[in-house]
């Protein structure tokens, strides 16, 4: 969470030392040696609103505004970290100092956004795209060309949500995340939303372009996550079959925040990516494994894993947690959006690392030193650091990540990274180091690897002589393992401090790939030019560490030569794509639906174009985007899309409820019970203009009415219920629509929380 701290708030260090004090930190927590397994039942919910967004570069920018004097947020302890002890003796997979090649100097180096909301910490993040770097911190966001000029911003986050009403609108709450989606060449930027904290409901604001520029139009989403857990710290990844999340959740007081369980959640892309009604699938994890902590999905760059793959889930165990051994744990997320309900998240390994420290300082705030008489910041210590990132390389897959360490147990903080990989037997740690080439203390970094299997890794750097900078290195694919060869690169060299008393830093930077030649990296992370209370600012910075190959390599053109952009198709239809190269040869062509998983075409030299059969039955009716996607011999991709509109003759004749989901507030010494109702026409597609027609009772009386919006999706609400009713009951008693005729037998709630006509609202 960005723990959003008002630096002139005169009680913030009191607070803070209050929430981080030991018999303030919550339940205790059963060992993790002898955690559970057992499988989880997922939770299934509609968005609980939706919306096409006008051009982003036609919204009136809301302008950053330093906030008011506000209550800092409490500190929030992963399971079993607090009074955990640190390693004794030596780190064994300690890098020494580099004697290699001088690391290429920037290419690209330009400012970011600085404080303008006055905040801390700034959560910087950033990613590329073809034409665009759009980056996000707390509470604003920007978008750049590749080359630095600013196009757009800074803007409060929710300008996003203009227009959008609820809370996503109406808060401007943090914890941002931005990631370009290169399958569908598609932006997605999210963060939560929380309008009663430390009380519930709490959700998750994710936007997805309408195309592949940013300044365009947006597909707004509000998904409530829980109305008791806190979805703290949400990480995504982008995968062909979802849009994964993980969250640390929390239940709350003004003081303190109590473990509440890993959270994992993924968002339904391909009706996201066309604007359609969109599922997710929530597992609580609590009561499966309570230490489970500081999750992150996987998240792809490059060609896509094979067809069906799970998304993996990854999470750094320190023995001093209470685990076997020092580990990284493995999950994979598998959904079924045919069968929402009977999707899995189960455990798939535990990889034993080199032994390592996590415990700097003791996971205190103020650990990592700065010049002169300034307050130490945070290290962040105890989980991995964003992102985890994929990638499929045809005979192995890779992920990489890393996390902060104690070296040597000194209290000097440097980072241990890794390399997974797959060749068809199962996940291993192929190679693993310890970074810390000098008495610097360097974390906070972020990690990927390109498509010739180089790996960058970027970090802040602090001393009692150093101000905060930002620096990278790196190595080549074929080096050393466990070594990063590529002596070390500078994006800025900072001139300040930071005097904060909570010792705020991060709480994460982000390492991006350029999709335009799958080899640059782009980093983006936070520093301090004069020293102050938390006049932070961002940079911006992008490097080659080498040519991957593709120096100077035309990228393939591509054509969907049939169906015909904006043709009507039905049955089973011919793709047909032409795909050329200037300066090699094309590798593979692939194809797919709304952005799903590309599957291949084959070459028919009788028509000259490279073809696959598409049974147009699969897609429900109406409209489609078809991509296409050439790659040559030297990796480099081109791509090409048409939109075509299918027609089976399925026409709906009835509607039912898809979907009841309960909300309550508290009204003073009464309370607020909320019902969102979905409507549904026979297809599962979203009906307008239905009215809902039920009442309350077991505790409320009286009837209530709505009509549905355009994503099918109304709410009714009955308030000054008295505190001595613990629930209320609400009934659909009718559902009315000019064309479709209401059929109550196929009602339902993918989420299990209701029989899809009677659902019972529960005091918060």
């Amino acid at each position: 969470m960005r723990s959003k701290i008002i630096y002139f708030f005169i009680l913030a260090s009191l607070v803070l030392t209050l929430a981080a004090s030991p018999g303030n930190t919550g339940e205790n927590i059963p060992a993790a040696a002898t955690a559970g397994r057992d499988g989880a039942r997922p939770i299934v919910r509609s968005a609980a609103h939706m919306d096409l967004s006008e051009p982003l570069g036609e919204v009136e920018p809301i302008p950053p505004i330093t906030e008011g004097p506000s209550n800092p947020k409490p500190r929030k302890w992963l399971p079993n970290r607090e009074g955990s002890s640190g390693l004794a003796g030596l780190d064994p997979a300690l890098q020494g100092p580099i004697d290699g090649p001088a690391i290429p100097a920037p290419s690209v180096n330009f400012e970011g956004i600085n404080n303008v909301n006055g905040v801390l910490p700034p959560d910087t993040v950033g990613d590329i795209g073809p034409d665009h770097y759009v980056q996000m911190v707390n509470l604003s966001f920007a978008i750049y060309s590749r080359t630095g000029m600013l196009l757009y911003g800074p803007a409060n986050t929710n300008t996003l949500w203009s227009g959008f009403g609820g809370p996503c609108q109406t808060t401007n709450d943090g914890d941002p995340i931005v990631l370009y989606d290169e399958l569908a060449d598609r932006w997605l930027m999210s963060q939560f939303a929380l309008p009663n904290f430390p009380s519930g409901p709490f959700y998750e604001c994710i936007a997805i372009s309408q195309t592949g520029d940013p300044l365009g139009a947006w597909h707004r989403y509000a998904f409530l996550i829980s109305n008791t857990k806190l979805n703290d710290y949400p990480k995504f990844g982008v995968w062909p079959d979802g849009y994964y999340m993980a969250v640390n959740q929390f239940t709350c007081t003004i003081l303190t925040c109590n473990w509440a369980g890993q959270g994992a959640v993924v968002f339904q892309r391909d009706a996201m990516l066309n604007g359609n009604p969109a599922l997710m699938v929530y597992f609580d994890l609590y009561n499966q494994d309570p230490n489970l902590g500081g999750m992150l999905p996987s998240d792809m760059d490059g060609p896509p894993p094979p067809s069906g793959t799970p998304n993996v889930f990854a999470e750094v165990d320190d023995d001093a947690f209470g685990f076997p051994a020092d580990q990284l744990q493995l999950w994979e997320f598998s959904v079924n959006w045919g069968s929402p309900a009977s999707s899995t998240f189960t455990h798939l390994a535990d990889l034993p690392t080199a032994a390592f420290d996590s415990n700097l300082c003791g996971f205190s705030r103020n650990c990592i030193p700065q010049p002169g008489r300034s307050k130490k910041v945070d290290a962040i210590s105890d989980r991995l650091m964003f992102r985890l990132q994929y990638r499929n390389f045809g005979t192995h897959e890779t992920l990489v990540t890393n996390h902060t360490v104690d070296v040597n147990g000194a209290d000097r903080a440097g980072i241990r990274w890794y390399e997974l990989r797959d060749s068809g037997a199962g996940w291993i740690i192929y190679q693993q180091g310890t970074y810390s080439p000098d008495a610097n203390h360097r974390w906070m970094g972020s990690i990927a690897m390109n498509s010739a299997g180089d790996i960058s890794l970027g970090y802040s750097v602090s001393s009692t002589a150093v101000y905060p900078s930002i620096r990278y290195t790196g190595r080549l694919d074929g080096d050393p393992l466990g070594q990063m060869t590529q002596g070390e690169g500078t994006i800025i060299t900072g001139s300040g401090s930071q005097t904060h008393s909570s010792g705020r830093w991060g709480d994460y930077s982000m390492m991006g790939v350029d999709p335009t030649d799958d080899c640059t990296f782009w980093y983006t992370q936070e520093y301090y030019a004069v020293t102050s209370s938390a006049s932070w600012q961002t940079r911006v910075g992008s490097f080659k560490i080498r040519d991957c190959g593709g120096e100077g390599n035309v990228s393939p053109t591509v054509s969907i030569a049939a169906p015909a952009d904006g043709s009507t198709v039905s049955g089973t239809v011919t793709v047909q794509v032409s795909a050329s190269d200037s300066d090699g040869s094309v590798a593979s062509v692939e194809w797919s639906v709304d952005g799903g998983s590309f599957q291949p075409a084959s070459f028919n030299s009788g028509s000259g174009f490279y073809e696959a059969i598409w049974d147009t039955t699969t897609a429900s009716d109406g409209a489609h985007v078809l991509n296409a996607r050439a790659t040559d011999n030297l990796g480099a991709q081109g791509t090409d899309s048409n939109s075509v509109t299918v027609s089976n003759g399925g026409g709906a004749t009835s509607l039912h409820v898809g979907d009841l989901d309960g909300a309550s507030t508290s009204q003073g010494g009464r309370w607020t019970a909320f019902v969102t109702i979905t409507v549904h026409d026979s297809n599962h597609a979203p009906v307008a203009g239905a009215l809902v027609s039920g009442s309350w009772s077991n505790g409320a009386s009286g009837s209530a009415s709505c009509t549905t919006d355009s994503a099918g999706v109304c709410t009714v609400s009955k308030n000054n219920i008295r505190n001595n009713f613990i629930n209320v009951t609400f009934t659909v008693n009718s559902v009315t629509h000019s064309t479709l005729t209401y059929n109550s037998p196929d009602n339902q709630d993918p989420d299990g929380d209701s029989n899809g006509t009677v659902i019972v609202v529960n005091k918060p």
